[in-house]
């Protein structure tokens, strides 16, 4: 079955056809699970993605995590299921599982995780990928990767469609992630066109929600965490930088539709309601802590100016938008973050 490639919007067919899953597939007798992969499945989606994976008894879920930025924490319902395997795993390194299905999300996605050590990132997206791929290879598995909005770099293009190149500094402190990932869907597309991989890439834009790392220095968590510690939001310069949020629910959803459907993709997955860093600041004010005040502090080098998802390609391919408003996604976060920092809510 070759699938509908939309790489930069055209449409075009693999010649070669994908390798074959294992025999035990097609046995009379063999009623099989769903056997899925998911590589930083211990991290704030991938945890997300496995809740709602488990809940269909036809599947089996394996994590391999390396708990860089991932925490067993995250899967503690799970551990102990008869359907649900934990392995610390780093994907640098091969992995030799039987599986039908990989959701690659390993990797840093915080810049201060990233840039901590730029070298192991760069080595998570390039080799953790290939391996990731090879093993698609070998048991003939479809394979998803998390992309990320990063690859459109600071964007000239406004909202930022998928067949936008991008606008990226290749030798920035952020190029670690935002290259890294550019090379991985270079890879997964090579895979596709040479050997016949069944490939699907999400471009994840700004997402937020319950089990975020608290400080892992990503402007929600950082308000939210701020604001229950009764800190001045800090807001970097000039504050008339614009992201899209979205909830991690909305996010789940669309990355399995993305993996149950026929398109490979890549296909911007991400909330297009844009805010300011400022008006964001003043919605966590408004609804954690109205007596915390706003600061401005210096911002980071390489720091997109705008960020906006055009999700043309998945409301048509894939039948999904987001349906969680910021306002209502922010006290399910805060909720959660009261519970971890031990901030009782005032009456």
């Amino acid at each position: 079955m070759a699938s509908k490639n939309s790489s930069n919007g055209d449409l075009q067919t693999t010649t070669k056809p994908p390798p074959l899953p294992s025999p035990l597939r097609f046995s009379k007798f063999f009623q099989s699970n769903m056997r899925i992969l998911v590589t930083g499945g211990a991290g704030f989606i991938g945890s997300h993605l496995v809740d709602r994976l488990m809940e269909n008894e036809k599947n089996e879920v394996i994590v391999a995590d390396n708990y860089f930025t991932g925490s067993k924490d995250n899967l503690k319902k799970w551990i102990g299921h008869p359907r649900f395997e934990l392995i610390r795993h780093d994907v640098t390194e091969p992995l030799l599982v039987e599986v039908d299905q990989i959701y690659h999300l390993a990797c840093p996605a915080s810049p201060i995780f990233y840039k901590y050590n730029p070298v192991k990132t760069i080595k998570t997206n390039v080799i953790g990928t290939l391996n990731m791929l090879g093993l698609a290879k070998r048991v003939g598995a479809r394979i998803l990767l998390t992309s990320t909005s990063e690859v459109y770099g600071d964007p000239l293009v406004h909202p930022q469609p998928e067949s936008y190149w991008g606008n990226v500094n290749p030798i920035g402190v952020r190029s670690c992630y935002d290259e890294g990932k550019r090379v991985a869907e270079t890879l997964m597309f090579d895979y596709h066109r040479q050997h016949g991989i069944e490939i699907r890439i999400a471009r994840i834009f700004n997402t937020y929600g319950p089990r975020m790392n608290i400080d892992d220095g990503r402007v929600v968590s950082n308000f939210i965490a701020q604001a229950l510690r009764g800190e001045p939001l800090t807001v970097q310069l000039p504050g008339t930088q614009t992201r899209s949020f979205c909830y991690v629910s909305d996010m789940v959803d669309g990355l399995i539709r993305l993996m149950e459907g026929e398109n490979t993709g890549p296909i911007n997955i991400g909330n297009p309601g844009e805010f300011t860093m400022l008006e964001l600041a003043e919605t966590v004010k408004e609804l954690i802590n109205p007596e915390v005040e706003i600061k401005k502090v210096e911002n980071t080098p390489d720091d997109p100016r705008q960020r906006k998802p055009d999700i043309t390609k998945a409301k048509e391919l894939l039948g999904w938008e987001p349906k969680v408003k910021l306002r209502d996604g922010l006290p399910l976060m805060e909720e959660d973050f009261r519970l971890r920092l031990g901030v009782a809510k005032k009456n």
